[in-house]
């Protein structure tokens, strides 16, 4: 997401109402219908109104689609984006009921597209298990669409219906004959609430690829007509093959994922794991298809599971002595590849957008289910076992070393501001939330940034050289490094599981390095350490990337900064009959501290971007291939991505 202006600090002085302002009173109040409370705020139904909204319209619909696979009734799902740039989403279902609603006295159909909270996923008679709890799916596709158009084929009928911007055109009509049974929806997009119309075929494509490893069986293809690009996915192996798709750029300790499955209490659990010679954790849950990003109880009793069978058969097969401690969950969690998926017949999701789980009885559940499965494999394959137990005993001797470096790191910074880092050019302001760190690359772009800088509210860290590239790094290596120490000292939340964005000293952590190539890598260096040691500071929207201008453009009566190649071009036909002096700055030194204030840290001026993990197992995988030991298939990939970079400097 691009920040085109971010928030200044507000004055100190109470706000005063305004001479002639309204009063709030009964007359004040909005009731708002289903359809106007969507378009009025989108962002509660769909997250945000960016390409990430526009995204999910489409897995809204797929959603829908993919319960009838759940509940045995389809087998494949086609989806198209058109020339045009609506979509298109056809399934083999038994397709939307057109009957006549006992409640709205309008067909089921036209109910379920215009009504929020109407469906059949509430009773579980229809549906035992669904993606769309809230019943809302549907209908604020279509009310964020500026039209939407479905088929629906019944009793050898071709059903339809037009909306436009979520009001109905006319009634249910049998437009033709049909063969089979399935619904077709389609629909654009509303420029009014989207601004520009343009998806993003390798986001559509991960997602949709995920949803066909969590239906065994089941067949997804999507279409770009004008971008001339297609894909299908079925897999036959499940969650089984999508662990070992995640792992296939690294060393594995054990050939295949240990899996298990088995329904408890109404509820069926599905896991599989495989242990890589990796430093990182990379586990992805799953609730009815639903890709549950921020984890929830069915995470917890996995983990719960996991540190508990390990300790048991490291105790039972004297792994561990009598004396030693048990391993903790960070142990059995390093180098872990796995993957958790329940089918829950009532769903309790935090949000629309249903990022986190909160059934206590998923806990109970996946507890009980991966317990048993996993201690029944390591029983049996005791050299998968061992191998699996060194690693976790390796881990913990590594852990203990770095667990006296961070607690060295924490007591040193819950003393006072004095013990922070020497470097540090704090600011004045107390407040976290009006606070921000910039993270700079070099003592020369760091000197002009603390000069130019805003010192109530903008501190400035320093940092020299490269950052150890964490990746491929011990716990108690990476803590060695003096760099990463300022960062954790600077920022005071802790590290992995124990950060706490309640501590967080500074809530915009923004990245400033130089627009070349050492800067770019640099930068990624630091991604990959927030992204592994501290995904909640990008989870919570804390983490960005400042924007330096490329060149400055100077002619007689003005001067402009220029931020990329392709504006660059627009300047150049724009200004094509007077004379220009053009300076191209490869690095923030290369600025005066005022030319850094405006261009780059003026919160009115400024342009950033926000980090945000829209889809976590491809960053996993991401950066695993760019910054892991294996060398072909990064050279794969920049290969294939190499025409799109921009703004390369070499």
């Amino acid at each position: 997401m691009i920040e085109n202006n971010s928030r200044s600090l507000p004055d100190s002085d109470k706000a005063k109402p305004k001479k002639g302002a309204s009063e709030y009173n009964a007359e004040a109040i909005h009731v708002l219908g289903g359809r106007e409370a969507v378009r009025r705020r989108p962002g509660m139904y769909i997250g945000s109104t960016d390409q990430r909204g526009l995204h999910h319209l489409v897995y809204e619909i797929v959603y829908n689609s993919v319960d009838e696979a759940m509940a045995g009734f389809c087998s494949h799902i086609n989806v198209v984006i058109q020339e045009d740039n609506s979509v298109t989403v056809e399934d083999d279902g038994r397709g939307i009921p057109v009957g006549i609603h006992p409640q709205t006295g309008k067909s089921a159909l036209e109910t379920v597209m215009t009504t929020l909270h109407a469906g059949a996923k509430f009773d579980g008679k229809v549906y035992q298990v669904s993606g769309g709890l809230h019943g809302v799916g549907a209908s604020v596709v279509n009310a964020l669409s500026q039209w939407v158009k479905v088929w629906v084929k019944h009793d050898r009928k071709l059903y339809f219906q037009e909306y436009d911007r979520g009001v109905p055109k006319a009634d249910v009509a049998v437009v033709g004959k049909a063969k089979g049974t399935g619904t077709i929806t389609g629909f654009m997009a509303d420029k009014e609430i989207f601004g520009t119309i343009k998806y993003d075929f390798n986001t559509l494509s991960e997602r949709i690829r995920e949803i066909a490893y969590l239906n065994k069986g089941l067949e997804i293809s999507l279409k770009d007509i004008k971008e001339d690009k297609e894909q299908t996915y079925f897999f036959e192996g499940g969650i089984t093959s999508f662990v070992r798709h995640l792992n296939r750029n690294r060393v594995v300790l054990h050939k295949l994922p240990i899996y298990t499955s088995k329904a408890y209490n109404g509820t069926l659990v599905e896991a599989a794991l495989q242990y890589n010679d990796g430093f990182s954790e990379s586990i992805f849950s799953f609730a009815n298809c639903v890709n549950t990003i921020d984890g929830g109880t069915h995470l917890t009793g996995f983990r719960s599971a996991l540190t508990r069978v390990f300790n048991d058969y490291a105790r039972k097969n004297k792994l561990l002595k009598e004396d030693d401690p048990n391993l903790s969950g960070d142990d059995v969690r390093e180098g872990l590849t796995a993957v958790v998926s329940i089918k829950i017949s009532e769903p309790q999701f935090e949000g629309q957008t249903k990022g986190k789980l909160g059934n206590a009885e998923a806990k109970t559940a996946v507890e009980a289910v991966v317990s048993e499965g996993l201690a029944l494999y390591l029983e049996e394959h005791p050299d998968d076992a061992k191998s699996i137990l060194d690693k976790c005993l390796l881990s913990a001797r590594a852990r203990e070393a770095a667990r006296k470096a961070r607690d060295l790191i924490v007591r040193k910074n819950s003393l006072d501001a004095g013990t922070l880092p020497g470097k540090l050019a704090d600011c004045s302001e107390k407040d976290p939330s009006l606070c921000e760190l910039y993270l700079v690359e070099g003592d020369s772009a760091g000197g002009s940034a603390k000069q130019g800088r805003e010192r109530r509210f903008q501190a400035i860290l320093p940092l020299r050289g490269k950052i150890l590239n964490v990746e491929k790094a011990s716990p108690d290596k990476m803590l060695s490094v003096a760099e990463i120490r300022a960062i954790i000292t600077a920022l005071g939340a802790g590290l992995d599981e124990e950060f706490d964005n309640q501590k967080l000293r500074y809530h915009k952590v923004i990245l400033m390095t130089d627009a070349d190539v050492d800067g770019s890598h640099i930068r990624t260096l630091l991604l990959t350490f927030f992204f592994r040691h501290m995904a909640k500071l990008i989870a919570e929207k804390h983490l960005f990337i400042a924007q330096p201008p490329l060149y400055r453009a100077k002619t007689n009566k003005e001067e402009r900064w220029i931020y990329s190649d392709q504006e660059r071009e627009l300047v150049l036909k724009e200004l094509k009959d007077k004379r220009v002096d053009w300076q191209r700055y490869k690095g923030l030194g290369e600025m005066n501290s005022e030319q850094l204030w405006e261009t780059t840290m003026n919160p009115a001026t400024r342009t950033l971007l926000e980090v945000n993990i829209e889809d976590a197992a491809r960053a996993d995988e991401i950066f695993q291939i760019l910054m892991g030991d294996e060398v072909a298939p990064r050279k794969a990939f920049i290969t294939a991505n190499a025409q799109y970079v921009k703004n390369l400097d070499v």
